[in-house]
Formats: C-alpha cells, sequence, structure tokens
C-alpha cells in the first residue's frame, strides 16, 4: 500500500497549495474590502470571490481564513475585558503563523475551519468530478458544533462552481437561514454558473488577473521562477500564476512558439514541422503535452483574433514574431472576425476528436491544416 498523499482537487501540480501560501501579490482593493468589513463589524456570512483560474482566488481565500481563526469575531474581543483592553485594529489581513488555531488549519486539523471541494474516489481511484451534496450538507453538523474555544467559523469552497445541483441547492439553504458566526467563503472561476440565489446572498470580492511584475513575485514565491518579471509568460498566461506554473512546467512557451512559427508560414505551413508537432503529442506518454497544444491552439487563435479587432500599435508578445505574424494574418477587425469564428470551429473539431478518442496527432494536425487553410481562404 502506497503512503502518498492523495491528489487535493485545488491544488496546481508544481505549485504549493494556497494554504501554504502565506503572502498574496496583486489584490490589495479586495483585501482592503474584506477588511473594511471586518474592521466595521459589517462582515457579511458569505462572500464570493471571483476571477479567472489561478489568479489567487484561493489563497485569498486562505489568507481570510487564516486571519479569522487567529482573531476575534467582529464585535468580541479575547481580553475578556482584561487589564490591557482591547486588541489594536488589524491595519492587513496578516496571520501569526505561529498562531495555534493557523498551525491546524496548515494540517486540515482546525476544528472550526471546514473545507469542501471535488472528493477522492476511493473505489474508481480519482477524484470526483464534482462537489456532491453529501460534502455540502457536512457543513449543517459543521455549523451546529460550538467552537471549543470560542471565535468564529469558516468554510471554504473551492470551487463553488464544482457542485452538482443537489449540492448548490443545499449550499443554497444554508445560506439562507446562515449560522451564527460563520463566514462561507466561496471561490468561484465562472460565477455565472451558479444558481442567482447563491450569488444574490453573497458579497462579491473580484481577483483581476496578475500584471507581470505581481505574477513574477507570486511565481518567486512559489519558488517557480526566480522573480525575474516575463511579459511573454504574463501575456500567454492571461495573469494567471496557475496557468503560468502550468505553462512553466510543460514546456509552454517553447510550444507556443512553434505554433506561432507554423502561424506565420500560413498559408503555405511546412507539413513536416506540423507533422513533428503533432506526433509529439501521439502516445499515452504524451498525455500532457497534448492537452497544452489545445489549449495553446485555442490561445493563439484567441490572441490573433483579440490582435486584429484591437488594431493596438502596442502587443505585449507572447513568442518571436507574433506581433508580425498576426499583422499579415488579421491585418483588420472584419478578419479577426474570421479568425475568431475559426477558434470556435477549431475548438468544437478537437472536442469532438477528443471525445471519441481519436488519434492526438491526427486530431493536433487537422487543427493546424485547418488554420492554414483559413489562411489560404482569407
Amino acid at each position: 500500500m502506497s503512503d502518498a498523499p492523495l491528489p487535493e482537487a485545488d491544488r496546481i501540480a508544481g505549485a504549493p497549495h494556497p494554504r501554504e501560501t502565506a503572502v498574496l501579490y496583486g489584490h490589495g482593493v479586495a483585501e482592503a474590502a474584506f477588511l473594511d468589513a471586518y474592521t466595521s463589524s459589517k462582515l457579511h456570512h458569505a462572500w464570493l470571490i471571483t476571477g479567472p483560474r489561478g489568479v489567487g482566488k484561493a489563497t485569498l481565500a486562505w489568507r481570510i481564513a487564516r486571519f479569522l481563526l487567529s482573531h476575534p469575531y467582529p464585535g468580541e474581543d479575547d481580553t475578556g475585558g482584561g487589564l490591557f483592553g482591547a486588541p489594536p485594529t488589524p491595519q492587513t489581513l496578516d496571520a501569526d503563523m505561529a498562531h495555534p488555531a493557523v498551525r491546524r488549519a496548515q494540517a486540515l486539523g482546525e476544528p472550526r475551519l471546514a473545507l469542501v471541494r471535488r472528493p477522492w474516489d476511493d473505489k474508481a481511484k480519482r477524484l470526483r468530478k464534482e462537489i456532491p451534496v453529501d460534502e455540502v450538507r457536512r457543513l449543517k453538523g459543521f455549523f451546529a458544533l460550538s467552537a471549543a474555544d470560542g471565535g468564529g467559523r469558516v468554510a471554504i469552497i473551492d470551487a463553488a462552481d464544482e457542485m452538482n445541483q443537489n449540492a448548490a441547492n443545499a449550499l443554497l439553504k444554508l445560506l439562507e437561514e446562515p449560522p451564527a458566526r460563520t463566514t462561507l467563503l466561496l471561490v468561484s472561476h465562472q460565477p455565472a454558473r451558479l444558481l442567482p440565489t447563491i450569488r444574490s446572498r453573497c458579497r462579491a470580492l473580484r481577483c483581476a488577473p496578475l500584471g507581470a511584475a505581481d505574477q513574477a513575485a507570486a511565481l518567486a514565491g512559489a519558488g517557480v521562477l526566480d522573480g525575474a518579471d516575463s511579459p511573454a509568460l504574463a501575456a500567454l498566461s492571461a495573469g494567471s500564476v496557475g496557468d503560468a506554473v502550468a505553462l512553466l512546467e510543460g514546456g509552454g512557451l517553447d510550444l507556443y512558439a512553434r505554433l506561432v512559427g507554423l502561424m506565420a508560414q500560413a498559408p503555405g505551413m511546412d507539413r513536416t514541422a506540423a507533422r513533428a508537432l503533432a506526433d509529439a503529442c501521439a502516445g499515452a506518454s504524451n498525455g500532457p503535452t497534448y492537452d497544452l497544444v489545445l489549449v495553446l491552439l485555442d490561445r493563439l487563435l484567441a490572441r490573433l483574433a483579440r490582435f486584429g479587432a484591437l488594431q493596438t500599435p502596442v502587443w505585449t508578445e507572447a513568442a518571436p514574431h507574433e506581433a508580425r505574424a498576426f499583422a499579415a494574418l488579421a491585418p483588420n477587425p472584419g478578419r479577426a472576425r474570421r479568425w475568431a469564428d475559426l477558434a470556435a470551429e477549431v475548438g468544437a473539431r478537437t472536442g469532438h476528436g477528443r471525445a471519441v478518442n481519436i488519434d492526438p496527432a491526427t486530431v493536433v494536425l487537422d487543427a493546424l491544416l485547418a488554420i492554414d487553410g483559413a489562411a489560404r481562404g482569407a
């Protein structure tokens, strides 16, 4: 029997878990909004933390959780009216990492903290694809217990988008009659997928994509990059630390440069080079490369369409000569619309290819030839 830890649905491969990340970059506005609610004793019972995947939403949720677990609940103090009076008003969401509750939370052993996420299916030996209703129903019992050492209770749901319908309805019942001295933190990549009644009962905290400097600092803090700005990485990952980690782990910048090089030849792609890239996706061992190439193809066409639509003289390249290739292929908004249509078409074709288990090399080569054909038609 293996002693290896089970996979965690809320962990990005190649990076520390959000609960292990003490510093948050680029979201000072969201932090200040929560801190203002806390210090004014107007702490809402549920917070919806939204934004693109991988920009730090879960890190913010854990930062808030550590803060709440190590500070008195709003309107109370932990001095008992003693000689020294109430503690000073906090100016940041920093928490003492040596605080007993914080240390227990880091080890997932804090009784005042609940974490709801896609669970491990021991029978299928994989993570569940959804958050089932039983995971949310556990919160009812969790909130019913009295805290052994006082203070409030915190629950993190990551990601709320992954709840199935029954789980969402169970959460809605909790939000309609929120327990006293509790705070729910809902992490959401796509809030539009949530029930409108859930969204309406939460206060929103928006996490925008990170700039290049903040992203580089976050990657350095995660031990992934040395802290130097990488404009190409920031452009291709759209300010998402999670995407940046995936690109770095999978050689995404090199793969994207190869795609741009092929695109620059269109119409008239080098068929040998196109087939070589497609062949690099074949076989079970190259599954991660296949997944990443499909993501990058979609991103390439989206960036091409955006370049043509914006017609901006300022463009941060994600690969050498990207702007020159884009200027030739999408010289005006009308041509940009055609590339946007092709993006949807290629996405549907690659999605179908994956669904029916067509050979990965065939799927990738078909997408490249579709791009070449579109360039020839234009």
